[in-house]
C-alpha cells in the first residue's frame, strides 16, 4: 500500500484544519486538535492526517468482506 501524500495542516488558534491537495478535509477542536498537535511530533505527520480524515481506505473493502475469514461479520 503505497503511504500516504498531500495532507498539510494549519493550526489556527485552538482549531487545527487538515487539507488534502489544497482542499479543506477535516477541522479538529478542542482536546483533539490539542492531541493531534502532540502526536504529530512522534508520529508520521501523513499517515496521521489519513486517518483522521478517513482517506486511508483505497477500495479493497468490498473483497475483503466477501474473505471467508469474514464471512461470519
Amino acid at each position: 500500500m503505497p503511504s500516504p501524500h498531500g495532507f498539510d495542516h494549519v493550526a489556527r488558534g485552538e482549531d487545527v484544519v487538515i487539507t488534502h491537495h489544497g482542499r479543506p478535509a477535516t477541522t479538529l477542536r478542542g482536546r483533539r486538535a490539542a492531541e493531534f498537535l502532540a502526536d504529530v511530533q512522534t508520529e508520521d505527520p501523513q499517515e496521521l492526517m489519513a486517518r483522521l480524515t478517513g482517506n486511508y481506505r483505497r477500495g479493497n473493502e468490498r473483497q475483503a468482506r466477501r474473505h471467508p475469514r469474514n464471512s461470519g461479520r
